[in-house]
């Protein structure tokens, strides 16, 4: 039989039972329909988070399409305008290198002008002259020093601008390399999906690197780059027009000289025949006149020994008739005629004599000016050799155009672009 409790425990009325059991049916419910509220909440969120979530990626992946075609949009134009620099920068080294054997050209007139200088140093006497072929020859190198200075000039201007397109080329290099890995950064960024396998949690993603910058300066750099090199290729476009005008125009101003110089050696070669035959002539006329002056002095000394013989016969005939004796010492007419017979003959002496010493005075100035005059041919003879040597020497300046280098060749400028190919994604 079973043992009763000593002591009976808390017992509620049915009332209250009642009240429990319809306060947790209600609780119950309160708890189904706040559950039921939340699980529709829960279904509405995860639906809108879910659309909003493929939104935002879709969204994101579109920005990141459109970021990639910019970016290839300015790395085309990047490009293009690294292929405008390469270009103009071929084309500047082209005219810098003709230039360069432009000025190299100059060097052989310039030493041909120097030895025609040399040359006719070596004239003689009054024909070392200051004429107009000296000064043609001097003003000839003043105009390929000119020239010298100006080519100098231009090639100097176009390795500076050489300079300045590399650098041009190297920026638009620097920009071209980092938007192709940008591209390449973001087109990995456009491949990703919620199922690859390299996707993870970062740790403060949403940090903003130094240095970065915004869209509008990213695309000023950019033009920047591209409005610079275009500059600098306008600029170099121009300063090759300038130097093939000028190397065009110094080559007319020194054939220009050239000519002008030649000119002036053929007249003067014409002017150095004219007065050397005149001094042949003149040379010939006194040989003969000499000629005919030391025929003459032997006439006149001819004369004067023949003259001798009738002075001592005179001479004697007076001596003897002083002997006469007495009246006989007449003054006859015999007497004044061989008196007057010896005036004459020492007359006619003294006048052959005198005759004589002017013929012979005459004879050493024609002699006298016979030597000078073959010593003043000889100069002459050997001034008209000069120019003729000269002009033979200047015959060098019309075996080949201006621009001509008769031997060696010009270096150009080691990799003078400094370009080096961009293998291109």
């Amino acid at each position: 039989m079973a043992t009763l409790s000593a002591k009976p425990g808390l017992r509620y009325n049915v009332s209250n039972w009642d009240t429990s059991n319809k306060q947790m049916s209600d609780t119950a419910e309160h708890w189904r329909h706040i559950s039921h509220e939340t699980r529709q909440d829960g279904l509405a969120l995860r639906n809108e988070t879910t659309s909003k979530t493929n939104l935002d990626e879709s969204n994101s992946s579109h920005r990141l399409n459109d970021r990639i075609w910019d970016i290839s949009r300015w790395k085309e134009t990047l490009e293009c305008c690294a292929q405008e620099v390469d270009k103009e920068m071929d084309a500047l080294t082209v005219v810098k290198e003709e230039t360069e054997r432009a000025l190299a050209a100059t060097m052989m007139p310039l030493e041909v002008v120097v030895e025609c200088l040399t040359l006719r140093e070596g004239r003689r006497g009054n024909e070392l002259v200051s004429d107009p072929v000296e000064a043609q020859l001097k003003k000839e190198v003043e105009v390929i020093d000119g020239a010298q200075r100006g080519l100098q000039q231009h090639i100097d201007k176009a390795f500076e601008q050489l300079c300045v397109l590399q650098e041009a080329r190297q920026q638009l290099t620097h920009d071209l390399q980092n938007k192709i890995e940008a591209q390449d950064i973001d087109m990995s960024c456009f491949s990703l999906t919620i199922a690859a396998p390299e996707i993870s949690l970062k740790p403060n993603p949403l940090h903003i690197p130094t240095g970065s910058t915004t869209p509008q300066q990213w695309e000023k750099f950019s033009q920047y780059n591209v409005a610079r090199a275009r500059e600098e290729i306008q600029a170099s476009l121009q300063l090759r027009e300038k130097m093939s005008v000028n190397r065009a125009q110094l080559q007319n101003e020194l054939e220009a000289q050239r000519i002008a110089t030649e000119f002036a050696i053929r007249k003067r070669t014409h002017r150095l025949e004219q007065a050397r035959n005149e001094t042949q002539w003149q040379l010939k006329s006194t040989q003969d006149e000499i000629s005919d002056m030391e025929r003459d002095i032997r006439g006149l000394e001819n004369d004067l020994l023949a003259k001798m013989a009738p002075l001592k016969l005179v001479h004697t005939r007076l001596e003897k008739r002083t002997k006469r004796p007495g009246v006989e010492l007449c003054r006859d007419e015999v007497q004044y005629a061989l008196v007057e017979e010896a005036k004459q003959l020492e007359a006619t002496i003294l006048a052959l004599k005198q005759k004589l010493a002017q013929a012979q005075h005459s004879l050493q100035a024609l002699q006298l000016h016979q030597a000078h005059t073959g010593e003043d041919l000889s100069c002459k003879q050997d001034a008209l050799s000069l120019e003729q040597r000269v002009m033979e020497t200047r015959n060098r300046l019309t075996s080949g155009p201006f621009t001509d280098i008769s031997s060696g060749v010009v270096v150009p400028l080691t990799n003078s672009s400094g370009r080096h190919n961009l293998e291109m994604a």
